[in-house]
């Protein structure tokens, strides 16, 4: 089992910055992918980025060019730097591991006012 705590969000203008923070414990293991998903009012959860053990990215469309996802050097923590956020960014955050196990965080919430 692999447990995950998100911190991080809450409430900015457009425009603005926040940067989200995923801290993952237990059963990690060292061939892993973090990453961080958004599920908006009535809509379906998307990716908004990922990250590998290796280091390799991947991000939405949506998002490539303002957000930038990032581990440290231990591999436990992953962090998602939101900059020039926009209206449409406004969701329930989501930190995700998937290794031998899939485990989810419990959602931070992200407004971004207009």
């Amino acid at each position: 089992q692999v447990q995950l705590v998100e911190s991080g969000g809450g409430l900015v203008q457009a425009g603005g910055s926040l940067r989200l923070s995923c801290a993952a414990s237990g059963s990690i293991f060292s061939i892993n992918v973090m990453g961080w998903y958004r599920q908006a009012p009535g809509k379906q959860r998307e990716l908004v980025a990922d990250i590998t053990s290796g280091g390799i990215t991947n991000y939405a469309d949506s998002v490539k060019g303002r957000f930038t996802i990032s581990r440290d050097n231990a591999k436990t923590t992953v962090y998602l730097q939101m900059n020039s956020l926009k209206p449409e960014d406004t969701a329930v955050y989501y930190c995700r591991y998937r290794g031998y196990a899939d485990s989810w965080g419990q959602g931070t919430q992200v407004t971004v006012s207009s």
